[in-house]
């Protein structure tokens, strides 16, 4: 029995340092949220969860609204931080602690999070779901950290250079059968949906 995980990337959302629960999506990336419901819709998904933070709720709030559904929210698939969220790290430093964690998975900046910490928080709430909406159809609002990370815990293959290629938002639908990870599909094109 398929069970289906749509992995669906937050939208463009303004970084405000300090500020990475609260910070909402931009206008464009609200356009790209109701977007995501036209595209997703007629995947008929029965069950939506997401990471507490804004950016993650705002993104597949149209279309679980569009679903009657309510979005429920988990702690354990927040973004993971690599490094403090506090004070400045510069892009290129963020990048390389980022590509360093996929390589050594107890590697962290200073107040950060591994790898293999993250996953320990995340994989049993991934499992837990599976489990539990045995085949179903699960939308997940995430981020690209610890999605590349969940992936990365079911398929070594994603790791830095997948994390480095998706977009803000992205949409990839997981086949589960039981606990394992047989398919993966991008859904989200933004060159043709950009047209």
């Amino acid at each position: 029995m398929k069970t289906y995980i749509y992995m669906v990337r937050h939208a463009v959302s303004p970084f405000v340092l300090g500020n990475e629960r609260e910070r909402g999506l931009s206008e464009k990336g609200h356009a790209d949220a109701y977007r995501i419901k036209e595209l997703l819709t007629e995947e008929e998904i029965t069950y939506f969860v997401s990471s507490p933070y804004r950016r993650a709720v705002e993104t597949i709030k149209y279309l679980a609204e569009a679903s009657n559904q309510e979005i429920e929210l988990y702690e354990e698939l927040r973004e993971r931080a690599i490094g403090s969220v506090e004070i400045e790290i510069s892009e290129d430093d963020f990048l390389q602690g980022i590509r360093t964690s996929f390589s050594d998975k107890q590697y962290k900046m200073p107040d950060g999070e591994s790898t293999q910490e993250a996953q320990e928080r995340a994989i049993p709430v991934i499992k837990q779901l599976i489990q539990q909406h045995k085949g179903g159809k699960i939308a997940l609002g995430t981020h690209g950290n610890i999605m590349t990370i969940i992936l990365n815990y079911f398929d070594k293959k994603y790791g830095y250079e997948f994390f480095e290629q998706t977009s803000k938002p992205d949409i990839y639908k997981l086949e589960f059968e039981e606990l394992e990870l047989t398919h993966v599909e991008r859904l989200w094109d933004s060159e043709v949906l950009n047209r």
